[in-house]
């Protein structure tokens, strides 16, 4: 029987690059996303044959719709052997506009809480077969604030924090937890950015050494490998030199301007 990996946001950028890296592979696909005629319409693109896929429509930013997918996805596939929690937004905000912070609640509720409310249906079904590995997309940007970007940034270090907490509860179990960081990847979350973006990744690329790092349930890893050294040099750097490294960096595009 063909192995069940499921992913999250999958209607474009890495969770397509994901999919087509895990069909690739021989896995059968469960694919979760709000808009799921997309997806459809991009597996017929790539000549998908239908016994290789379900998909759900569901939004990460609301628990209830994850549960209603997931429970649908047991019945119709079974458990997955692998969920990937890779839907996410990214948007500019400005904490000193009122606007703005429902804009941060938004982030947050999609890029954190979104991955919990991905995990949880799976966690006792995953325990009761006594293996599965959750896999979490953070960002390098969660390892240091960039201006402007508070929003993601703090919703990116949440990912990573969380993942920390869940490996350390599911230790006793089979159940591996894997953070994947990304650097920058070519997708649309960075194609309005206006900074430069330092050892930027294809989609593709960055699936190739994702899948690698899932089939070794590495517990953490940044891609790619260039990009954990500049986080850690970025870590290390004090707060002073860190601040004036980051003045007048061009900000990301605000919800209004995107």
């Amino acid at each position: 029987m063909k192995k069940l990996v499921l992913i999250t946001g999958a209607s474009s950028g890495i969770g397509q690059a994901l999919a087509l890296k895990y069909l690739q592979m021989g896995w059968t696909l469960a694919l979760f996303g709000r808009r799921p005629e997309v997806i459809e319409t991009w597996l017929k693109a790539h000549a998908v044959c239908d016994d290789r896929y379900e998909i759900y429509s569901s939004d990460v930013a609301n628990p209830v719709s994850v549960r209603g997918a997931a429970q649908a996805c047991l019945v119709r596939q079974g458990v997955p052997d692998v969920v990937i929690a890779n839907a996410g937004i990214s948007i500019g905000v400005d904490s000193s506009l009122p606007e703005d912070i429902e804009v941060m609640a938004r982030i947050l509720s999609t890029n954190v809480v979104g991955v919990a409310a991905t995990f949880q249906p799976f966690i006792a079904p995953m325990m009761a077969r006594g293996s599965g590995t959750l896999v979490a997309i953070g960002s390098v940007a969660g390892i240091r604030g960039l201006p402007g970007h508070g929003g993601y940034c703090a919703s990116k270090a949440g990912v990573i924090s969380y993942c920390e907490s869940l490996r350390g509860e599911l230790r006793s179990s089979n159940i591996k937890v894997v953070t994947l960081c990304p650097g920058y990847i070519a997708t649309p979350l960075t194609q309005n950015n206006r900074y430069s973006m330092p050892f930027l990744m294809q989609p593709d690329a960055f699936a190739a050494k994702a899948f690698r790092a899932i089939t070794d349930t590495v517990s953490y890893r940044v891609i790619p490998w260039q990009m954990g050294w500049v986080a850690k040099l970025l870590r290390l750097l004090p707060n002073v030199l860190f601040d004036r490294l980051m003045a007048g960096r061009p900000r990301k595009p605000r919800h209004l301007e995107d």
